[in-house]
């Protein structure tokens, strides 16, 4: 996917992940897009090295993985804000 793509996707993604995680989180929109590419990307890695898979396009799968990755950095996020 092209860098524009995976934008989209993880603005997407943690966006998602905010909706299910809501909540005051400083940095608003902006660390929204972070968290999602950021968690699109961890999610791809951790799904690979366990087999459930990989973000490898726009999907259900690959939706599924970056969002629970945004979810677990925003977990991290908000313990290290704390």
């Amino acid at each position: 996917m092209g860098i524009i793509a995976w934008i989209i996707f993880g603005l997407i993604a943690g966006a998602i992940a905010k909706l299910i995680m809501p909540g005051k989180d400083p940095g608003g929109f902006i660390v929204t897009i972070i968290l999602g590419v950021l968690g699109a990307v961890v999610g791809g890695w951790i799904g690979t090295a366990l087999g459930f898979g990989d973000v490898s396009g726009f999907n259900i799968g690959s939706f599924v993985i970056a969002v629970i990755g945004a979810i677990v950095l925003l977990v991290i996020y908000r313990v290290v804000r704390k």
